[in-house]
């Protein structure tokens, strides 16, 4: 008896630990098949009708359309500003002075040069007018044998120098007037006079400062010919250049009025590429009006150029053919033409959902923005669900929906 109690208790341990692999087995199986069998949630948005613009956005620079570098071609110190930051010039009026001593004194020594070789010249012509009297009178000599040959080519020998020397002095003339007419255009270049009408954007010297011009012309002013008229130079990344066309629409914004919109129109693309880091982009320059003047050179701008329009057209969410690609892609259909692609191709789907199950609906795609596409055709109209997204149940509703819960509705 004492044999058999530990034979039977053993064999109720073993019945026991079988029946609890059996239940956690059921348990997990049961699980498992609850959990595959519970539906997806899917999130949905609707068909609407709108407008859709494609546009690239580039930061830029304000600039005026025409900048002069106002500078100095003669050194020396300043004497006198006329104009400040923000003054109106007009063209020839005059801006700064340079100390005009120096170069007055050049222009008197070409002057007091010019004066002593005109009359080197009347010196020298009065002698070859003598030389050529005597000359012609030893000629008359010679005939009567009075003068010999020798003295004879002695006179004109002394005649022909007279001539040249007289050639001499007037070449000297010339080169004193011309050293005079530098000596006096340097004297004008004291004067730094604004070359077109404008407005003094920049200052870059004060009274008694020394210019000095010996090897590179300094700056001294800059001059905005026409503030009315501003561009904006924008860096476009060589991916959206191709879009890019003159006469293309654009808006900005810049920090200073950050709710309001500059209308523009996209001037020229040039083509020279700009290289920093091996990221290539293009200069598109952007002209705007700036009628009150509220736009300032070296304003930060944020450039909206439209490069294409679609106005009042059906339109889905560019969401809902991720899903329908996505969808594909994970084995939820079968493929139709181009939907594992549908930035690239026309013919796609996107899915509806009736009755707690997913239906395909073929559309013709246009136009899309980053956030809607155009629907070109396809039996969808205004209104319409079509489904951007997919959710499992979540799971507090996996535990609800195996203990005899109900499961939770589609969206």
């Amino acid at each position: 008896m004492d044999n058999q109690n530990p034979r039977k208790r053993k064999g109720r341990t073993v019945q026991w630990l079988a029946a609890g692999v059996v239940l956690v087995t059921g348990s997990l199986g049961l699980y498992w098949w609850r959990q595959l069998q519970d539906p997806a949630r899917y999130v949905t948005a609707a068909v609407t009708r709108g407008p859709i613009v494609r546009s690239v956005t580039a930061t830029g620079t304000v600039n005026p359309v025409t900048t002069v570098q106002v500078g100095t071609y003669v050194s020396g110190p300043i004497i006198r500003i006329n104009v400040d930051f923000n003054s109106p010039v007009k063209a020839g009026q005059l801006l700064a002075k340079i100390d005009p001593r120096p170069f007055a004194a050049q222009v008197a020594l070409a002057q007091a040069a010019l004066a002593n070789s005109r009359a080197q010249l009347r010196k020298d012509e009065a002698n070859l007018a003598y030389q050529k009297i005597t000359y012609a009178r030893d000629r008359e000599l010679i005939k009567t044998a009075v003068i010999s040959q020798d003295q004879l080519d002695s006179q004109k020998s002394m005649m022909d120098q007279a001539q040249a020397q007289v050639g001499l002095d007037r070449a000297a003339i010339e080169q004193q007037q011309a050293s005079l007419r530098s000596a006096e255009l340097n004297l004008n270049y004291t004067d730094i006079v604004s070359p077109v009408d404008g407005t003094v954007v920049s200052r870059n010297v004060d009274v008694g400062q020394t210019v000095a011009a010996s090897y590179q012309t300094p700056t001294l002013f800059l001059v905005a010919k026409d503030l009315t008229k501003m561009q904006v130079d924008t860096n476009v990344s060589e991916s959206d250049i191709g879009s890019i066309k003159e006469g293309q629409r654009a808006t900005f914004r810049v920090d200073a009025f950050p709710e309001r919109d500059f209308e523009a129109v996209v001037g020229p693309v040039r083509q020279a590429p700009i290289t920093v880091q091996n990221v290539v982009t293009y200069d598109v320059v952007v002209n705007v009006s700036n009628p009150e003047l509220l736009l300032k050179p070296g304003m930060t701008a944020n450039v909206t150029v439209v490069t294409d329009r679609r106005d009042d057209v059906l339109r889905v969410p560019l969401r809902a053919l991720a899903f329908s690609s996505r969808r594909h892609t994970q084995g939820g259909g079968a493929a139709t033409s181009g939907a594992e692609h549908p930035q690239h191709r026309s013919q796609l789907r996107v899915w509806t959902v009736r009755d707690g199950r997913l239906h395909p609906v073929r559309i013709a795609r246009g136009l899309d923005d980053g956030n809607f596409v155009e629907i070109l055709s396809g039996q969808l109209k205004p209104g319409d669900e079509v489904v951007v997204d997919e959710q499992k149940a979540s799971h507090g509703a996996r535990s609800a929906a195996m203990m005899g819960a109900p499961r939770m509705p589609h969206l």
